[in-house]
């Protein structure tokens, strides 16, 4: 009996020192990313929580819309977000992002200057750092589709009916209309958007639904046809199923471009971990390795020669110049941004 005894009291001596020890332990620090979905290569998460003795948590959300609304209706305790550039003056104006501070982010001297001065909004990177960049187009199964042309007019093609999407996007969707009918994508007349939301409209009637994000498995499984998406994510479909018979077009009347930045909300908890993090991404190596995952361009000019050569050939990553011409990059509306929100409404309240 005392034996027994004292071995429980040394067992429970023992417990007790280790949840002590683990209570006085320093917790790692947690960084809260809100991006995009399949957004990192394999493993740069693991690897960046590894670095920095912390952990990541991840958030995903499908349209600029949604990282906006949320950040606006008051969401806080995200680190890090990933807006495209149209949006990042808005919401500047609307003080839901800080100012960078480019001391503590060394690895900004590897961005391309060239694709600073020529695509970039914040070219001076004020409050928004370059990430991705890219092209929505068409992508199609050729074993299902047949006489496919590269025009947004595929979309009207009864014979898809019920087998198509669209991003469910509206600077997505009214700019691909809007450049069908030969207007900017980023026209501020109101009575072009209107014309653009009634082509949408029209099209409307053949799609199956408005879809970001499922599109991706849709076209894989054959449940899809012929979708509007984003370039990378369709390569990414390819490589993953192996399937040549997806295929992926820039249409002949244009196209929406685009460039997703990094950037440290005004309520983020961790600015300096922030920091780490953007500061990380834009390491050359890490760099490359997300171009050869995403299949979109990261502005990392340091990050080039590291490249594979499929890469560098692959007209998705890097667009020939000749196409590349009838790209039009997505600019900030200010005001005028009204005209799209309502005309997308009236587009998402038809039937």
């Amino acid at each position: 009996m005392k034996t027994k005894s004292a071995l429980l009291l040394a067992v429970g001596l023992l417990a007790g020192l280790l949840l002590t020890l683990t209570a006085c332990a320093p917790k790692k620090p947690v960084l809260h990313v809100y991006v995009w979905s399949d957004y990192f290569a394999e493993g740069l998460i693991k690897e960046f929580e590894t670095l920095h003795n912390c952990r990541v948590v991840i958030d995903n959300y499908d349209s600029n819309e949604v990282l906006h609304a949320k950040l606006k209706g008051g969401a806080t305790g995200y680190d890090v977000v990933f807006p495209s550039s149209y949006v990042v003056n808005l919401m500047v104006a609307e003080g839901l992002l800080q100012e960078i501070n480019h001391a503590r982010i060394p690895n900004l001297k590897n961005i391309d200057p060239v694709f600073l001065a020529n695509v970039s909004i914040d070219k001076k990177m004020h409050h928004s750092v370059p990430y991705m960049s890219g092209a929505t187009g068409i992508a199609y199964r050729s074993d299902e589709v047949k006489d496919f042309v590269p025009s947004w007019r595929m979309f009207e093609r009864a014979d898809l009916a019920g087998r198509m999407t669209l991003l469910d996007d509206p600077r997505e969707c009214l700019g691909a209309a809007l450049k069908t009918l030969g207007y900017s994508m980023n026209s501020i007349d109101e009575t072009e958007i209107n014309a653009a939301a009634d082509l949408v409209i029209q099209w409307k009637k053949n799609i199956a639904r408005f879809e970001s994000e499922a599109f991706k498995a849709g076209i894989a499984s054959k449940e899809f046809h012929l979708v509007q998406a984003w370039g990378g994510d369709i390569q990414q479909v390819i490589d993953a199923n192996g399937d040549e018979n997806i295929v992926f077009a820039l249409p002949r009347e244009g196209f929406p471009m685009w460039e997703d930045t990094m950037a440290i909300p005004a309520g983020s908890d961790n600015v300096a971990l922030a920091e780490k993090f953007i500061n990380f991404m834009h390491d050359a190596a890490v760099a490359a390795r997300n171009i050869e995952f995403n299949y979109y361009l990261c502005p990392n000019a340091a990050a080039y020669p590291l490249l594979s050569d499929e890469i560098k050939a692959n007209p998705i990553v890097f667009i020939p110049e000749d196409l590349l011409r009838k790209g039009e990059q997505t600019l900030e509306l200010g005001e005028h941004l009204a005209k799209y929100t309502k005309a997308w409404d009236r587009v998402k309240a038809a039937n």
